[in-house]
């Protein structure tokens, strides 16, 4: 059996679990809690990389005394082996930052398979005929704007999917740039440890920079996928935004008790 079929199956599980609370819009309410489940599943490395983030950050001064130690383009290569050293040395890895994202790609490619295909194991692909409030799982925005136009039932699900994705990307722009402003995350740290000198902060700086680009894109992406796929971008997301936001506070509160306790003990 097929990764896709299993996955298909699997869902149709979930579904069928749903359907008393759901009814016809199942399937798309299985398709959230699948994404959920998987972005639990994902949550220590999620974790481990936000703490990976903020390992960096302590390092931030003595990145910087690296590269003030090796200025100009010719020393690029002995600064470049010495933030390695030192990221090795702390245990940290400058690109950890990257994987969870990294990982759910597969996820999302056979989430994008499975309701692209009209068959799966040599059967009809029944998730096709499943739908949300009236629009297929297996439709396209296309497919909406031909069988009734934007503001046709289809159309509006897939406004209400767009509007959603971009109320999401819009308040993590927002909050990665008060982040950026206050010195704080990984785009304060590459302002702090002078940018390039850290690839993982840097990359990440740059990363904040395009980040409105990269919500267009998150958009373009829901616009041509699936709408099954759109609802996994959505859902991701606002776990994505959400989880972030929890582990800064986690975090902030963590140092806050800290910093009290120095206090009293002096």
């Amino acid at each position: 059996m097929s990764v896709s079929a299993v996955f298909a199956a699997f869902v149709d599980q979930l579904a069928d679990l749903l359907d008393p609370l759901f009814a016809g819009s199942a399937t798309a309410a299985a398709i959230v809690l699948f994404t959920v489940l998987v972005r639990v599943a994902l949550h220590p490395l999620t974790r481990a990389a936000f703490r990976g983030e903020r390992a960096r950050a302590a390092l931030a001064p003595r990145l910087a005394e690296l590269k003030r130690r090796h200025p100009g383009p010719r020393n690029a290569d002995r600064l470049q082996k010495a933030v390695l050293e030192l990221h090795t040395q702390a245990g940290t890895s400058p690109l950890a930052g990257c994987l969870p994202m990294l990982v759910q790609l597969p996820v999302f490619f056979v989430m994008y398979r499975v309701f692209s295909a009209g068959s799966l194991g040599g059967e009809t692909n029944a998730l096709l005929a499943e739908g949300l409030l009236g629009a297929p799982l297996g439709g396209h925005w296309t497919d909406a704007l031909a069988e009734g136009g934007v503001f046709g039932a289809q159309g509006l699900v897939f406004l209400g999917l767009f509007a959603a994705i971009a109320a999401v990307a819009a308040w993590t722009v927002l909050r990665a740039r008060r982040a950026m402003a206050a010195g704080d995350g990984p785009a304060g740290l590459a302002a702090a440890a002078g940018g390039e000198s850290d690839p993982g902060a840097a990359l990440m700086g740059r990363m904040l920079k395009v980040m409105p680009l990269m919500a267009f894109g998150t958009l373009i992406t829901a616009a041509v996928v699936p709408l099954a796929a759109g609802l996994y971008l959505l859902t991701t997301t606002a776990w994505t935004a959400g989880e972030r936001a929890w582990l800064q506070h986690r975090w902030d509160r963590m140092e806050r008790k800290a910093d009290k306790g120095r206090i009293g003990a002096k």
